[in-house]
Parts: C-alpha cells; sequence; structure tokens
C-alpha cells in the first residue's frame, strides 16, 4: 500500500472556499479516479512562519503502479482545476510506502 501525500499551506483569505472546494470537488474527484481507496484530510497544527494554514491530504493506492497511472492518466488536469487558488498556496507532495499497520 502506498500513500500520496500533499501538503498545502493556503492563505487565511481564501481559506474557507478553499476547504469547501477541497471537500465538495476535488477530493470526490481524486476518489472518482478509482486509484485510490480513501482519502485522509488533517490540519496541521504547528503553525507556519509564513502564515497561512496548513493541511494534508492522505490518498491511500494498492501500489507504485497505481500511482504512475494517476500522475499520466488524471494528475494534470486534476491540478489545473485548482487554478482559482494559484498564488494563493503552496503544495508539496510525497510518496509514502506502508511499512506496517498495527
Amino acid at each position: 500500500m502506498y500513500i500520496y501525500n500533499v501538503t498545502i499551506n493556503i492563505e487565511e483569505t481564501i481559506h474557507d472556499r478553499w476547504l469547501d472546494w477541497m471537500q465538495t470537488e476535488h477530493i470526490p474527484a481524486m476518489l472518482a479516479t478509482g486509484k485510490f481507496s480513501k482519502a485522509l484530510m488533517a490540519r496541521v497544527l504547528v503553525e507556519e512562519e509564513m502564515g497561512g494554514i496548513t493541511y494534508s491530504v492522505q490518498y491511500t493506492t494498492d501500489s507504485k503502479e497505481t500511482l504512475q497511472k494517476y500522475y499520466a492518466e488524471d494528475a494534470p488536469q486534476l491540478r489545473a482545476q485548482s487554478k482559482p487558488f494559484e498564488g494563493s498556496f503552496v503544495a508539496f507532495r510525497t510518496e509514502l510506502e506502508i511499512v506496517s499497520e498495527h
């Protein structure tokens, strides 16, 4: 199992609109690709020096191959949907391999 983690710092001025979009449009669209079995959205409680509000969104997938298919088939158009928020957020992405679960 793999987790595709996206950490996003969003400016407070558009936070509420962005959060609604994430929960009602973007995360459902990610899950609709069929490449992820679940999504977990968590607010990061450490305050950033740059300000803003930070979230971690973790999408669970079955394999590295499925994640690569997401990058090739879905990522460009799904990332483009964040255009209305461009310039108001910083995002970085990491891939995590689940070693064990208890």
